[in-house]
């Protein structure tokens, strides 16, 4: 299923460092057929309506902005610390090496509103689990997230299903 999205992704061998199979969006996005059937089976994959896509920075916006217009819904930027302007919301997370953080606005949603969590590639998930705890820290009724690509190996996609967030990708590739 897909395949003819997968043939579009382009596989880099040891990027960043050895031993890492880098997947690389930038070849689907250069396909415009490619790109509409992208979003256009995001959109069908969606559960029910929903009031904002919220996509983590960066490339997650584009996915974000473009499944927005299908799906009649606004975008809500996730980012990394330092990047917005005005009054913010953070939350801190883990990584390998240290520690992280990602802000939206605080006034990006209303409490209760239905919010479609989205980005390219799901891998570890450590980005994502914090985006939804930062989603649900504003009031964000969260039940779904959507990726493009998820590395199942890695195990982004099922921490997420403990959180009792719906898993969606539309491609799945072996290995890191």
């Amino acid at each position: 299923m897909n395949d003819d999205l997968k043939a579009l992704i382009r596989t880099i061998p040891d990027f960043p460092k050895p031993g890492i199979q880098f997947r690389d969006i930038t070849t689907l996005l250069l396909d415009a057929g490619g790109f509409a059937q992208t979003i256009a089976r995001m959109a069908a994959a969606t559960l029910g309506p929903v009031d904002l896509i919220a996509g983590i920075e960066a490339r997650g916006f584009i996915f974000a902005a473009a499944l927005a217009a299908p799906l009649n819904a606004g975008v809500l930027l996730i980012r990394k610390d330092g990047k917005l302007p005005g009054a913010t919301i953070a939350e801190d997370y883990a990584l390998e090496y240290g520690e992280d953080r990602i802000v939206m606005h605080e006034d990006a949603l209303v409490p209760g509103q239905r919010v479609l969590l989205v980005d390219d590639l799901i891998a570890t998930g450590g980005t994502a689990r914090a985006a939804v705890r930062l989603l649900r820290k504003a009031g964000a009724e969260l039940r779904q997230a959507q990726f493009v690509i998820d590395l199942p190996e890695l195990g982004g996609a099922d921490a997420l299903r403990a959180e009792k967030i719906q898993v969606d990708s539309l491609l799945s590739f072996a290995g890191h």
